[in-house]
């Protein structure tokens, strides 16, 4: 197969790089070309405007936002309009937009005889290394037999495919407002910990070792223990998500109550930037600098334990 990918973010970066390690051929655009310029020392090769990539047999799409995506496929300079007579067989999209924004995309490729599935992923550069990043696919049946060996080669740990249409857009949205909760409570009861006289990193490994600790859990220990918050998933990328579920659940009359205190809680750490020095960094960091917030609602002032944390993925490579 000739592939295409679009997208060279953190994740994107990542998850091509998987590709051209089992020695497929990728063929990448990036608006922004220095961050693809790596790629090319593991035998990527880099074309200079997106529509180049119209001849792929799969396209794989990893950007931020479902406007990005729109522009990027189907706008004025986008790959189909651009495209000299073939277009991409598949597109595979990996990034987390909405239903609406994705079922536009359908619609649009549709109409020129693309096959579209979605398949957004669950982990951070990190997991896709370790071979720990899992995938949730929606759309053609075939078209997801034919392409689920590529899939499979970025998300080691596990593809599941749940249907037709834009059905993986609500299993990620749904994945994304859960892993909300899960940090904004993790951080709660380690802060309750800490307060009482347990070290951060002393609860954190009995929480990993118990039967709540996860894969999450884990990778997010060192941040936590640490206070190292360089960034894997921004903290306005996840208010993006719950805002995603919170109206998706309005659509479909599903009450979420948890989900809706969580909102708020990410909220106040929006307005805590408004009190440093530089808003704009302290919101560029990982999501895990929630703690910060947190803590100082409860009256604490953190500093790093500067302990060695596992995070489960020491096996990464590359």
């Amino acid at each position: 197969m000739e592939i295409g990918w679009i997208g060279m973010g953190r994740m994107g970066y990542a998850m091509a790089l998987r590709l051209l390690q089992a020695g497929r051929a990728v063929r990448v655009w990036n608006r922004t070309r220095a961050k693809a310029e790596p790629l090319a020392r593991h035998g990527a090769s880099l074309v200079q405007r997106r529509g180049e990539l119209a001849a792929s047999d799969v396209l794989f799409t990893m950007l931020s936002t479902g406007k990005d995506l729109e522009e990027v496929l189907l706008g004025a300079e986008g790959v189909i309009a651009t495209a000299a007579g073939r277009v991409p067989g598949i597109v595979v999209d990996c990034s987390t937009i909405g239903v609406e924004e994705s079922a536009r995309v359908r619609h649009g490729l549709g109409e020129r005889g693309v096959e579209f599935l979605s398949a957004p992923v669950s982990g951070n550069p990190r997991c896709v290394a370790a071979g720990k990043l899992s995938s949730v696919v929606s759309g053609p049946r075939a078209a997801f037999e034919r392409v689920e060996p590529l899939i499979r080669t970025y998300a080691v740990h596990g593809v599941s495919y749940v249907g037709e249409g834009d059905l993986a857009r609500i299993c990620k949205i749904s994945h994304n407002v859960f892993l909300a909760a899960v940090i904004e409570n993790l951080i709660e009861v380690m802060l309750l910990a800490q307060k009482a006289g347990v070290a951060r990193h002393a609860f954190l490994q009995f929480m990993n070792d118990s039967a709540l600790g996860s894969i999450f859990t884990r990778y997010k220990s060192p941040a936590l223990v640490n206070l190292d918050f360089k960034p894997t998933f921004t903290m306005e990328l996840l208010r993006k998500d719950v805002d995603l579920g919170l109206a998706v659940a309005r659509e479909l009359d599903v009450a979420m109550p948890v989900t809706a205190a969580v909102r708020e809680v990410l909220q106040a750490h929006f307005g805590m930037a408004t009190l440093q020095p530089d808003p704009q960094a302290y919101l560029a960091g990982d999501f895990a600098a929630l703690v910060e917030t947190l803590a100082r609602q409860a009256g604490m002032t953190l500093t790093s334990e500067n302990v060695p944390v596992p995070s489960g993925l020491e096996s990464a490579q590359g």
